[in-house]
């Protein structure tokens, strides 16, 4: 029998941005829980234990409303657009017997038959949507590359998925590309340019040259009548 992580949750009476900013100081996180034909409820959870249960990589968790255990996806997650911090949570119920959607990640396997005439591989992306059963949701799925040629690319169309899973992300989409190297284009050296005032010329080295020495025998001269 499939084990989901107990998300402990407590049921709020209230709403409104002062006890939602009263709860995130104690360490909890509003949240609203719904369902097709239910009432939606406004919840309350566990910083640490929300956290806890996103990094457990489960995708199904367990609550319990009014003594009844039920079961939810995170549909959606808010976030603090400078500080980043976890702002308000929704929750949806499923049914184990009902397929759902779900964004899984996307794990590159093998070594691609184009790296041999230099071609460098680039996850394209990093997840998919996929359609099961929530008992049956996989945590990761493999994606074979070993024969993605030079300058090719892999779609969706070509993962190989888990049984009673059906692709709802587009075939389309790419997941991985081995193209050449990007060619380092290097600067164009920059002539420094000289800026004259009209009627004014580009001064000749060579006179600059033979203005300096005549400067310096008539300083010899003055030496030497002094």
């Amino acid at each position: 029998m499939t084990s989901y992580y107990k998300l402990p949750i407590e049921i709020r009476t209230g709403s409104g941005a002062s006890l939602a900013r009263e709860l995130r100081r104690n360490g909890k996180i509003p949240a609203n829980y719904y369902y097709h034909g239910e009432a939606n409820h406004n919840l309350a959870i566990d910083k640490k234990a929300f956290i806890h249960a996103v990094n457990s990589g489960q995708h199904v968790f367990e609550i319990n409303i009014n003594n009844e255990t039920v079961y939810i996806m995170i549909k959606d997650v808010q976030y603090h657009s400078v500080t980043e911090e976890i702002m308000h949570v929704d929750l949806m119920r499923i049914r184990r017997t009902e397929k759902m959607t779900f964004s899984i990640p996307l794990v590159l396997e093998g070594e691609a038959i184009g790296i041999d005439e230099g071609g460098i591989v680039a996850q394209v992306a990093t997840t998919i949507d996929v359609k099961c059963y929530p008992n049956d949701v996989p945590e990761s799925i493999s994606v074979d590359i070993s024969g993605l040629e030079f300058n090719s690319a892999m779609t969706a169309e070509e993962i190989e998925l888990p049984l009673d899973t059906v692709l709802v992300s587009s075939e389309n989409t790419t997941i991985a590309t081995c193209n050449p190297p990007k060619a380092e284009v290097e600067p164009e050296p920059v002539e420094e340019e000289i800026e004259l005032a009209e009627g004014e010329e580009i001064p000749d080295e060579d006179s600059e040259s033979d203005e300096k020495s005549q400067e310096d025998a008539d300083q010899d001269e003055s030496s030497e009548e002094s």
